[in-house]
């Protein structure tokens, strides 16, 4: 037996979202069912009793899966059953990641599992809204430590109003799509895409979707009490000593701010600290350092690194390599570097580089999306690469990180809302980007290659879209602050905020920020938008200076697309029994003809290497779609003959009869008097059309009389 518990949390149109736990899962440290409508998660935590030897981090696992059976679908492939995350259950895991992870305590190091899965699917309600509320709730009625709860929530704007966790259907008229995670005081992640809103629209819509995030965790503290799991187990995942501790700072704090003021570059910095630490530890014996080494790793990392470095920046305004708080790095940028791609840049903003190519292919090159919920196609993609020769280091590459599909994800979000597609752009568009130097914001570099790359291969943007990371160092003690524009990866690394933000002249396409430090304001907050946006039109500068729009056209090597538009009664005839007649095209012209129907008509698109096989096909489609029109004068190929006359093919795939009455203006007995054979061109005119059947009635001896007058 079991004894469910229950919390009810209200949304707008009469929507519930229904807490339970003590049903399913038990012998996890905490578990829970999150229920919205017919959709229904199902999260569970389990901690280890003990963390490992010498584990100085949070190891956190964050896993969102879907199930196929929760809407009733089979999965795809061969096994037919699910496989390896697919990259929306990837962003997913990383949303409620990045939510998680900085709210639990410093020194708590044991291994954590949170495991979230969709176990039941309405078909219209965009589960991903649940996940961070699902993950936190079997964390608050679990005894693991956590600085929570949290949750989160989707706020998008339709229609010039805020929805909070709107419906598949309702999203598609959204023109902001954020998600925002938060404590019930504090804002900690926000990630999502926008079409040129402002600032303060962003801003608005944090607040609002805030304001929804209290009610949750008002509802899992309720729950955590009642459950009596408000107080979470013991552990000593730490030991310290209080005297090494001042023993590194008074040795290396002085010479550690002399070497962050001395603005070297990233690896030369990087080897003075290594150097200092080592000269540090070389007064003691090997039997101290294999019992003290990581201590003294950790308080040379926290409270000399980290503290010389935010002093530096809140006490006299410099920066690591010596630039003002509102400074951006050195760009240069080069496009068409790549002489076969279709299209082609390179960024460099300071010590970040990106290698970025674009290229064009047809409907079939299109990414299949066969997700539990959402199926079709993306004509436009974007992936991203991080090598570890990027940063210097001296391993091999193994496989695809979740980083990469999020900073990939980032920068596509970025770019999608300017790239056309549809009617606008018969091309399929894949940006790859291939980060070649890393010392700060990779995904902002991703944009603006992406940008250069599009409109050097002619693909017609909309808009350019720029992107950069802004940074924060903040003192609780002195409520000083600082807002970091273009910040350097130990300025992420060891700073309060990482914001990344892109957009065009006119508005914000795309956002992502993670806040580490508690109380931030919404004027801050502001404050950051503001700087990011006078960065923004910096960079985007720099870019225009590069490429001002995209090529008026393609590069001669691109293969072309014609797009013809059919009507749908005709689709058929294209295709032909089996495919015979698009496949017998295809062949003959050395051309790739895709057929899509949408709104009742036909789009076919013909892809081809040379303007001549394009015009090949292009005739042969032409013929099959166009109707014959009385009185027209035709030539066609004499397919059959029969008794009491000649068909004649007067256009691809139609034939008429031409009667033996209307060979000649005298009477024929037979055809072999006519003198006409199979394969024989003639021109003949159309007299008429079968109002019952649509055949066609031909005539030669119409267009003799017509000779004679």
């Amino acid at each position: 037996m079991y004894n469910a518990t229950q919390k009810v949390i209200s949304l707008s149109g009469g929507r519930e979202i229904i807490i339970e736990t003590g049903k399913l899962a038990k012998q996890a440290d905490g578990s829970v069912v999150v229920k919205q409508g017919n959709t229904m998660l199902l999260a569970t935590v389990t901690a280890a009793k003990e963390a490992k030897d010498d584990c100085d981090f949070m190891p956190l696992s964050v896993e969102y899966k879907e199930k196929y059976a929760s809407c009733g679908r089979f999965p795809g492939g061969f096994l037919k059953r699910e496989g390896r995350a697919s990259d929306y259950e990837i962003l997913v895991s990383r949303l409620i990641d990045r939510a998680l992870r900085p709210l639990f305590p410093s020194d708590f190091h044991a291994e954590v599992f949170v495991t979230v899965n969709l176990i039941s699917a309405d078909k219209d309600i965009m589960p991903d809204a649940l996940a961070g509320l699902a993950a936190s709730a079997a964390l608050a009625v679990s005894d693991v430590p956590f600085g929570g709860p949290i949750s989160e929530v989707r706020v998008s704007r339709i229609n010039g109003e805020f929805v909070i966790n709107p419906t598949f259907s309702q999203n598609a008229d959204a023109d902001l799509d954020i998600m925002v995670g938060a404590t019930i005081d504090n804002i900690l992640m926000v990630e999502g895409e926008m079409k040129e809103v402002s600032e303060a629209v962003m801003l608005d819509a944090i607040k609002f979707a805030h304001e929804e995030i209290k009610k949750h965790c008002a509802a899992q503290i309720e729950l955590s009490k009642e459950l009596g799991k408000d107080v979470k187990r013991t552990y000593c995942h730490e030991s310290n000593d209080e005297e090494l501790r001042q023993q590194v700072i008074a040795a290396t704090y002085d010479k550690a701010y002399e070497i962050a003021k001395s603005m070297t570059a990233k690896h030369e910095r990087s080897e003075k600290f290594d150097a200092l630490e080592a000269e540090f530890e070389a007064q003691f014996s090997e039997e101290f350092l294999a019992e003290k080494g990581a201590l003294i790793k950790r308080y040379f990392h926290d409270d000399v690194l980290k503290k010389a470095m935010r002093n530096m920046i809140l006490d006299e305004g410099i920066r690591l390599d010596g630039r003002k708080t509102t400074e951006i790095r050195p760009i240069w940028c080069e496009v068409d570097y790549l002489p076969a791609a279709h299209g082609s840049a390179v960024f460099t903003r300071g010590e970040t580089q990106s290698l970025t190519t674009v290229t064009l292919g047809t409907k079939l090159d299109e990414k299949q999306i066969d997700d539990v919920l959402v199926k079709g196609t993306e004509q436009f993609v974007l992936h991203y690469n991080f090598p570890p020769f990027s940063t210097g280091e001296a391993r091999p590459a193994r496989g695809l990180s979740r980083r990469e599909i999020g900073h990939g994800n980032l920068a596509w979000r970025a770019l999608k809302p300017m790239v056309p597609v549809g009617e606008e752009n018969p091309y399929a568009v894949r940006v790859v980007s291939d980060i070649l130097e890393s010392n700060g914001s990779s995904s902002m570099a991703t944009v603006c290659a992406g940008t250069l790359a599009l409109m050097d291969a002619g693909v017609k943007i909309k808009k350019p879209v720029s992107g950069i990371a802004m940074g924060l160092i903040t003192d609780a003690k002195t409520g000083k602050y600082a807002v970091l524009s273009d910040i350097l990866g130990d300025e992420d690394h060891l700073g309060d905020m990482d914001f990344k933000v892109t957009g065009t002249k006119d508005g914000i396409t795309a956002t992502q920020m993670d806040i580490k430090v508690d109380g931030l304001s919404y004027e801050v907050l502001a404050n950051a938008l503001e700087q990011a946006k006078q960065g923004r039109m910096h960079i985007l500068g720099k870019i225009l200076e590069t490429i001002s729009e995209p090529r008026a056209e393609l590069k001669p090597f691109v293969p072309r697309i014609e797009q013809i538009v059919i009507p749908q009664e005709f689709i058929g005839a294209v295709i032909g029994p089996g495919g015979k007649v698009i496949q017998e095209i295809q062949k003959t012209t050395g051309t790739t003809i895709t057929i899509t129907e949408k709104d009742e008509k036909g789009y076919v698109d013909i892809f081809g290497e040379n303007k001549e096989a394009l015009e090949a096909a292009m005739a042969r489609i032409k013929g099959i779609v166009a109707i014959p029109e009385v009185g027209e004068i035709y030539r066609g190929k004499i397919r059959s003959i029969v008794a009491f006359g000649a068909f004649v093919e007067i256009m691809p795939g139609k034939d008429g009869l031409l009667h033996i009455s209307e060979i000649a203006n005298k009477r024929f007995e037979t055809m072999e008097e006519t003198g006409l054979k199979e394969g024989d061109m003639i021109e003949v005119k159309l007299i008429g059309v079968d109002p019952k059947n649509g055949k066609l009635k031909l005539s030669k001896k119409a267009l003799l009389k017509s000779d004679k007058q």
